[in-house]
């Protein structure tokens, strides 16, 4: 028997060095649901559970590595993506709540195309490609990264979530020369200069990989501008810090419409751009 108050409590211990309290109490909570099936009420209650010496040993484990700093998403092996469980481990990228906000708009405007080929960039976890299946059913989606280790995810997390989308080892360098088989691009490119890394949570500059995160200060907007080559119509994630950059060369491109759009946190978060 073990009190989950008790092992609340010693998660909030473990957390409270690197997230603030809210945070701390919000992912302890989770840790308990995720992995051992205890709701909230049932923690604060306090009365004792069955607990075997596997969950024993696992609750050790993952207090081990949440200790370390690792993301909890890793350390729990999914992450959640609008309402639905997403596989993730080290080597592909985390997905975040702003990015639902980006795919939300998206299916909006595509709800009244037939059968839109859509093309997601940087694929990472699938989830923007999946989420696309399933919320656009009529649509072909494929799913591009240069990871092999993302594609492995993305693909299982396809036939897990019973999404039709096609999984491809391309780079969106190679965009212009195929796109005349899309409607439609979407993407969340790397977009974080390296100068903002030392702001950045340790959680993440030091688990999540760099390559789907970081680009070089010298030429932040290297990969809107191989989206942009293809001349089709583009939905992007961006770096705040980066709008108006984006949107002159956008412009310099031959987009003409262009709409920027804030996420659920307040900030310039996604660029719509159509020629």
């Amino acid at each position: 028997m073990e009190n989950p108050y008790r092992l609340y409590q010693q998660l909030l211990s473990t957390l409270s060095p690197r997230y603030d309290a809210g945070e701390a109490r919000a992912v302890a909570l989770w840790v308990l649901s995720a992995a051992f099936g205890w709701q909230p009420t049932e923690v604060y209650i306090g009365k004792d559970r069955e607990f075997s010496a596997d969950d024993a040993a696992r609750f050790r484990q993952i207090c081990s590595r949440l200790a370390e700093g690792e993301p909890v998403q890793y350390v729990l092996g999914f992450a959640e993506f609008l309402g639905l469980r997403y596989a993730v481990r080290p080597g592909v990228l985390i997905p975040r709540p702003e990015t639902e906000d980006l795919v939300g708009w998206v299916a909006d405007d595509l709800q009244a195309f037939p059968a839109p080929r859509i093309v997601d960039c940087g694929t990472g976890s699938g989830c923007i490609a999946i989420s696309l299946a399933r919320m656009v059913p009529a649509a072909r989606v494929e799913g591009w990264d240069t990871s092999d280790e993302a594609l492995t995810v993305a693909r299982e997390n396809a036939l897990r979530l019973a999404a039709d989308v096609r999984f491809l080892h391309c780079d969106m360098a190679t965009l212009a020369e195929q796109s005349s088989r899309f409607d439609v691009c979407v993407s969340n490119p790397p977009y974080v200069l390296q100068s903002e890394r030392t702001s950045m949570a340790s959680w993440v500059k030091d688990y999540e990989p760099a390559a789907a995160l970081f680009v070089a200060d010298a030429d932040p907007l290297v990969h809107y501008r191989h989206l942009a080559d293809s001349g089709l119509p583009l939905y992007v994630e961006i770096n705040a810090s980066q709008t108006e950059a984006l949107c002159r060369l956008l412009a310099d491109a031959g987009y003409r419409d262009t709409t920027v759009r804030r996420d659920r946190f307040g900030r310039n978060r996604m660029i719509r751009a159509r020629r």
